[in-house]
């Protein structure tokens, strides 16, 4: 019944209306050291109706003529809003935008919002931007998501600092992690891959719920979330930010971009973290956080030439101790010759990315991109007794057509695409390697009219080495029946083969046995969604209101079986249901000038057959309610922000085989958390200092037998709160806003 209604969804691709329609051909740019720099992304409607367009990566827009209306509305964020009048018989116009970022000292510009989510696109998408980012410590990705309402970060257990999020109820190993545009962080990186990417290096976030388009891959299932990094033209010449708390954490890092010539830049950034201070709050003689020391190098090399050929070249290296445990553990004496229990994980990654498209000339809207992706990961973990040791060589490539159909209303991608992974894995003396090719193909129909209907159609097929063929469709609509009014529904089918062990490996913090069944197949699910999102003027500020509803329903799926045996993990095919649903809304307020807010709340039900019972999948809040405010002050000079959350409870795994003293209650309660951050900013650099948790919650005795590690009955893995208590946090970002000559 689920596919059927997935399958009349996709009903909506039935007559398209062929405009011919006057088009104007436009540009949108700013003026940079005297020179036309193109803005991409930003929005272009006719003033007064529902009717408009966005900016490709060159800047340039094509819109057909209105007959209601000769006046162009051109806005982006961060700069001022323009409206341009167009005469009727206008082909070609070119409107400049003036950034509202600084006048000397003193910002003119209304305040735009730090997370936001495009009206014009067919696929709901939140963009988080900078100005978000800034309203935390954000030290890496996995602290990204404090003030966003539909991801959670949470620790994965006790022992090893692992964080995993989680989006429409379920793990985060359904989201197709992405960095421009790129499938990335999976496998060995899922358990701790939130970390590799330092918050200061990122330019934006963009999270999508639900199916994503065919031309990135088979693999999400409940979304995706991509990582832009920030680029060589657009970002500070040279930008420093350092950041300390009181738990003994410390970052630097560090940006410098170069602007060789009109076809040339380059940028080097780097960072460097590192917790030295073993902190034991709750007295269990293990460590709260693990100490690490961290090591990031990022260099990129980007080419834009004169005649539709843009190339970009980058090039990554990460490094990382991470010691957790005992306090007394000593990482230089053979665990087997010491009583301390201790994780002690070593962890080499090399990336290499090249990209390069083409726009053929005199055909705005065809063009052909090739993306290359190459990493090697190494991971070296000891845990208590175990060891752990793998190895993954992966290559991801796509080659991608897009052009016309008729005119700029129908547009089409088609491509091919190769993904190769290589595991060679051993769980102690047990080699547990494989390796996957999986040659693809898709085809891909974009529909976007002037009536406020737009639609994209997709379906690939992936034919995997070990499991045969994966058919993967996928559709979105979106319907603006009004300017203030957008509908949109997405539905289709998500893919991916489970790493087991590295996906799973924060559960060797426990005493249990790993027993993976031989016969595991594919993970196989469908995914349907419709979102309302209505925008509304209470006084001279408009604020906007999202109701959305998620269902995924899984065909196959890898069973963690935690419940059946309290000895031992059970990895196993799914055998009955399991699904879930989700249900949000959300209300974005600009309640004054320079005051935003926004709250949310989230109800999960997510279940599973787990040793042929159909249960609440354990450890996951059920619902989730969410508040931050931001105020900046009229001049800029400060800024206050403060996010409060409301985490319902949950089932916890059955511990009732264990002794009393070692066993746990049914469910976990909710529980609250509160942050807060000031910013006091000058001309070229801004201080800040925040708390987490400042109730300072945490999950009590999260270790089962801490005082016995090394007995049956030894489990850190059975994490539903915070394990930290209060932070204290302070940091400082400098950059260099004007550079002479622009590094030329």
């Amino acid at each position: 019944m689920f596919k059927q209604a997935i399958l009349l969804l996709g009903l909506g691709l039935l007559i398209n209306p062929v405009m011919n329609a006057r088009q104007l051909n436009g540009r949108v740019f700013e003026t940079v050291n005297g020179k036309h720099v193109p803005i991409p992304g930003a929005n272009v409607i006719w003033l007064g109706t529902n009717r408009g367009t966005t900016t490709n990566s060159n800047g340039e827009f094509l819109l057909n003529h209105h007959p209601d209306t000769d006046y162009l509305l051109v806005s982006f964020v961060g700069y001022r809003s323009d409206t341009v009048r167009v005469e009727k018989d206008m082909e070609t116009i070119e409107i400049e935008l003036i950034s509202g970022e600084m006048l000397d000292e003193i910002a003119v510009s209304e305040r735009q919002s730090g997370s936001s989510v495009d009206r014009l696109e067919t696929m709901h998408v939140e963009n988080i931007a900078g100005e978000e980012l800034h309203k935390a410590a954000c030290c890496n990705l996995s602290q990204s998501f404090e003030t966003n309402a539909s991801v959670d970060a949470a620790y994965s257990d006790a022992a090893t600092g692992a964080k995993q999020i989680r989006l429409l109820g379920l793990s985060g190993r359904y989201v197709q992690m992405m960095t421009e545009n790129f499938t990335n962080y999976y496998g060995l990186a899922t358990a701790f891959g939130l970390e590799y990417i330092p918050g200061p290096w990122m330019d934006a976030i963009q999270v999508s719920k639900g199916t994503a388009a065919v031309v990135n891959g088979y693999d999400a299932i409940t979304g995706q979330i991509n990582v832009e990094y920030k680029k060589p033209t657009s970002s500070e010449p040279v930008y420093a930010n350092w950041l300390i708390n009181d738990k003994g954490r410390t970052e630097v890092n560090l940006n410098g971009r170069w602007i060789i010539n009109d076809n040339w830049s380059t940028m080097l950034m780097t960072h460097h973290g590192w917790s030295l201070m073993k902190n034991d709050v709750n007295n269990d003689n293990f460590m709260d956080h693990p100490l690490v020391d961290r090591q990031l190098f990022f260099a990129r090399t980007d080419y834009k030439g004169s005649k539709g050929f843009t190339s970009r070249l980058g090039l990554k290296y990460f490094y990382e101790d991470r010691l957790g445990g005992q306090l007394n553990y000593n990482p230089d004496v053979n665990p087997l010759d010491q009583t301390a229990y201790g994780v002690d994980i070593n962890t080499k990654r090399y990336e290499a990315f090249w990209k390069n498209g083409y726009v053929f000339p005199g055909m705005k809207h065809t063009s052909l991109a090739m993306i290359n992706n190459l990493t090697y990961h190494e991971h070296d973990g000891v845990y208590g007794l175990r060891q752990y040791e793998a190895s993954q060589m992966s290559y991801y490539g796509n080659l991608i057509w897009q052009s016309v159909l008729v005119d700029h209303h129908h547009t089409y991608h088609a491509g091919l695409s190769m993904k190769y992974d290589r595991y060679d894995e051993h769980l102690d003396e047990f080699p547990l390697g494989r390796k996957e090719i999986v040659p693809g193909a898709y085809l891909q129909y974009s529909m976007n009219l002037d009536n406020g209907l737009s639609a994209i159609a997709g379906i690939r097929a992936d034919n995997h080495n070990e499991y045969g063929m994966f058919y993967t469709p996928r559709f979105h609509m979106k319907y603006k029946p009004n300017g203030i009014t957008v509908i949109r529904a997405s539905a289709g089918k998500g893919w991916r083969t489970a790493n087991v062990l590295a996906e799973n490996s924060f559960l060797l913090a426990s005493s249990r046995v790993m027993r993976i069944d031989d016969d595991l197949l594919p993970e196989e699910a469908w995914n349907a969604g419709i979102s309302l999102t209505q925008y509304f003027m209470v006084g001279n500020q408009e604020w906007r209101a999202t109701a959305e509803y998620y269902r995924t329903q899984f065909e196959n799926q890898l069973v963690v079986d935690m419940d059946s045996d309290v000895d031992e993990v059970h990895f196993s095919n799914l055998s009955g249901q399991s699904f879930s649903n989700t249900y949000q809304i959300e209300l974005s307020a600009p309640l004054v000038k320079g005051l935003d807010l926004r709250t949310a709340y989230r109800y999960n039900d997510v279940q599973q057959n787990i040793g042929g019972v159909m249960r609440e999948v354990p450890l996951t809040s059920r619902s989730k309610g969410f508040l931050t405010a931001s105020y900046k002050t009229p001049l800029g000079k400060w800024q206050f922000d403060a996010t409060g959350q409301y985490n319902g409870g949950g089932r916890i795994p059955s511990t009732a085989a264990n002794p009393d003293v070692y066993q746990r209650g049914e469910s976990f309660d909710p529980y609250p958390m509160l942050h807060a951050q000031v910013t006091k900013y000058f001309k070229s650099w801004s201080v800040y200092l925040g708390v987490e948790n400042i109730l300072n919650y945490r999950q009590e005795k999260p270790i089962i037998a801490a005082s016995d590690p090394f007995g049956k009955y030894f489990d850190a893995a059975m994490i539903w709160g915070p394990l930290e208590g209060r932070k204290f946090y302070l940091g400082f970002r400098w950059q260099l806003v004007n550079l002479h000559k622009d590094n030329k």
